[in-house]
């Protein structure tokens, strides 16, 4: 016997050989496995992308879970013989990164300024490899089968061409613009976020009610009584009898805390009546509501708050303070005036930058942005809103669970223009340049101010051209991530082979960040769908139910401290057990430690079966009997049942079907049985071909769930045409 054998499983001894034998043999590459003659050269392609963890640490267990799927997925596919693509890469997260690496400069006394943009990107660009080398080791101690051989960075060399090769399309075409919008401000971070990276949070705040003078007519309700100073208007709902007979009257109050007001009476249809007074104090520069209440209406803008969330007009009272203290002068102002009517005590979501925790102040700044209602000539005229419902309201997108196409539907039709620019210096640079000239440069665009601008993939040529200094939202080049990383804008074979992919897992809390961009930017860059499923997997929680954090004193679960105590195979049975689409996993150790004690009862049975059939002839098995042909059927319909639902993505259900199948039929029932019959000399050669081809058939079956122990025991078992498990035919 084998002298592995003799001893106890050791994941610790296995999981590091078995995954560099992988690794070595190649055939985590498609190309290798067609060169090989594992895969025919004309077989069905499967293709899938990771996506890419962000370059700011450690893989954490929500990795993992998408790591065990999608490494179920791709062995399953590369079992069946498709030309399988697993493709790696990494995200360099620019607002995430840069932010670490300044709280990292803080420690030693030092401010990015102080180093100037050069050299703080040399640190970034330092700690972002870092990360970077940590995860790949990570990756592959889960034992994802992933082609190292065209791994990807979205900032990389190649990346940045995709970029800057969409970034002058969509600029070209109109798509594309620079303009003055408000946006959303983060005052401690010192850059414009998007919607999709606010946190809310629930707080306690004050409802004040109050008017700007005593002539004024009208109450209104506010949380932020320091914006007031900003208004130009009350909007009321035009049928409105409280107020109709004001709706086109302008009063002008002389003294509001040392600012001067001109408020027009508007009516506005998007007004409330049973809201608050029913009357909205219009801030157009604070405010996306009230600014396009404004453009209805032809107001002015008024901006009264700068970048540091601090106040720009009024006396030595408010003037440079922040808001919060200008709000309590505010407030005392209007008591000392007798203005304010009550105050009440409410809960309401503040919105938060997620990176950096400050209070987003919505502010009117001049940045670029992407029309999503533009009609575009090239696609039939149609707006990239729609080219992004299209496809998943006509079925060529599959989202699972389907539920979530409603949340998608309403996220798109709801959705703005998408301002993709950033102030931080970590990122895809924008592919725009600037000179102040009368002259108009041959490729360039001269605007009002005698500034010329030119948009290009290389910078202009001539002198006195400066590169504007912003850089692009992360999300604009993930949003390319299924193409760039396939070799587009050039037409590659890997393009025309794996694209669109077959099948994009991940999180359903990104699906509206990147799920939603990449078919944006597929469908206009390439008139085409960037993948026809997605599959979508929850969080993982605590045994209780409750979301690993640190905040909330939950110690989230290092994967490698799990894989360290019970093994690879354990801790991707526990991930896959009981995990449906959509819905969040409950990770339990004690279930680990089960599914450790499984791996072992595999070890086990396969020890046995191995002594027992030694000496059998694999070339020409003994027929079986009755009782063991019924048993070999048996499995034969299982094999049809779980391909099926293998196909239909149900691995929770796969899973638990061959967990049971091989611990109470084939241990319990068939090993059992079998053992009496070689003993009693009965039948025993029936016995031991049943024990050969159950073993062998269930290794190959429960290869993608657990690929550790079954490939060590494949390596052991006699086996004709000796090929790695990984490639054999499922």
């Amino acid at each position: 016997m084998d002298e592995r054998l003799l001893k106890p499983y050791n994941h610790k001894e296995t999981e590091n050989k078995i995954y560099k034998l992988w690794e070595e043999s190649g055939f985590f590459n498609p190309d290798v496995c067609v060169e090989k003659g594992i895969t025919k050269s004309d077989a069905k392609a499967f293709s899938i992308v990771l996506p890419p963890p962000n370059v700011t640490g450690n893989l954490h267990t929500g990795h993992a879970l998408m790591l065990v799927i999608e490494d179920i997925m791709v062995r399953h596919a590369r079992m069946k013989g498709m030309k399988t693509l697993w493709l790696p890469g990494t995200d360099h997260a620019a607002i995430a990164t840069q932010s670490k690496v300044e709280k990292l400069l803080e420690k030693e006394g030092i401010h990015k300024n102080d180093i100037g943009r050069e050299e703080f990107l040399k640190r970034v660009e330092k700690f972002a490899q870092d990360s970077h080398d940590t995860i790949v080791n990570q990756a592959k101690k889960m034992g994802a089968s992933l082609d190292w051989s065209r791994e990807a960075f979205t900032l990389d060399k190649k990346r940045n061409i995709t970029v800057k090769t969409a970034f002058k399309q969509m600029y070209d075409d109109g798509l594309i613009y620079r303009g003055h919008r408000i946006v959303n401000w983060d005052p401690k971070g010192q850059t414009v976020i998007s919607d999709d990276e606010i946190v809310y949070k629930e707080r306690k705040a004050k409802f004040y009610t109050f008017k700007y003078s005593k002539d004024f007519p009208i109450y209104i309700s506010t949380t932020r009584p320091e914006t007031k100073v900003g208004d130009v208007a009350v909007a009321v709902h035009p049928d409105d009898k409280r107020y109709q007979k004001y709706i086109g009257q302008t009063f002008n109050i002389e003294d509001f805390c040392g600012v001067k007001l001109e408020i027009k009476i508007v009516g506005d249809n998007s007004v409330k009546k049973d809201f608050g007074t029913g009357a909205l104090g219009v801030t157009p520069a604070h405010s996306q509501i009230d600014r396009e209440i404004a453009e209805r209406n032809k107001l002015e803008s008024k901006q009264v708050i700068n970048e540091f969330a601090k106040m720009t007009v009024g006396d030595e009272r408010i003037l440079n303070k922040k808001t919060t203290e200008a709000r309590d002068v505010i407030i005392n102002w209007l008591k000392e005036n007798n203005l304010l009517e009550k105050e009440e005590e409410i809960t309401q979501n503040v919105s938060t930058a997620e990176r950096t925790g400050a209070i987003i102040e919505p502010l009117p700044k001049l940045q670029w942005f992407m029309d999503v209602n533009k009609k575009i000539h090239s696609r039939n005229n149609k707006s990239l809103k729609e080219l992004m419902l299209e496809p998943v309201r006509d079925g060529k997108i599959k989202i699972l669970p389907n539920h979530f196409e409603k949340v998608y539907y309403n996220w798109i039709e709801n959705l703005h223009d998408w301002c993709i620019s950033r102030q931080i210096w970590y990122g895809h640079r924008i592919p725009v340049w600037y000179k102040k000239s009368i002259n108009n440069y041959e490729s360039g665009i001269t605007n009002e101010n005698s500034e010329e601008i030119y948009c290009g993939i290389e910078a202009p040529k001539g002198t006195g051209w400066e590169q504007d200094s912003d850089t692009l939202d992360t999300w604009f080049s993930s949003g390319l991530w299924t193409f760039s990383t396939l070799g587009w804008p050039e037409k590659t074979k890997d393009l025309q082979t794996y694209h669109p992919i077959t099948v994009l897992e991940t999180g359903h809390d990104i699906l509206f960040f990147w799920i939603a961009r990449m078919i944006l930017m597929s469908q206009y860059l390439l008139n085409e769908i960037p993948f026809k499923n997605v599959y979508l997997h929850g969080m993982v929680r605590t045994a209780d139910g409750k979301k690993m954090s640190k905040s909330l004193g939950n110690k989230s679960i290092d994967p490698l401290d799990i894989i360290e105590k019970y093994g690879n195979d354990a801790l991707r049975m526990a991930m896959i057990i009981g995990n449906t689409p959509g819905n969040d996993l409950k990770l339990n150790e004690d279930d680990i430690r089960g599914y450790a004690k499984f791996t072992n009862k595999i070890w086990n049975a396969s020890r046995f079966v191995i002594e027992q059939t030694k000496n059998i002839d694999i070339n020409n098995l003994p027929e079986l009997d009755k009782e063991d042909k019924q048993s070999e059927k048996e499995l034969e319909d299982l094999i049809i049942e779980i391909s099926k639902e293998m196909d239909e993505f149900r691995y929770s259900i796969v899973a638990e079907k061959l967990y049971h199948y091989f611990w109470h039929t084939f241990a319990d029932i068939i090993i059992e049985r079998s053992k009496k019959k070689i003993l009693e000399d009965k039948n025993k050669e029936s016995a031991k071909t049943l024990l050969y081809t159950q073993l062998t058939t269930l290794l190959k079956l429960l290869h993608p769930f657990i690929p550790f122990v079954t490939e060590e025991i494949w390596s052991i078992l006699p086996t004709e045409n000796k090929k790695l498990l990984m490639v054999e035919k499922w």
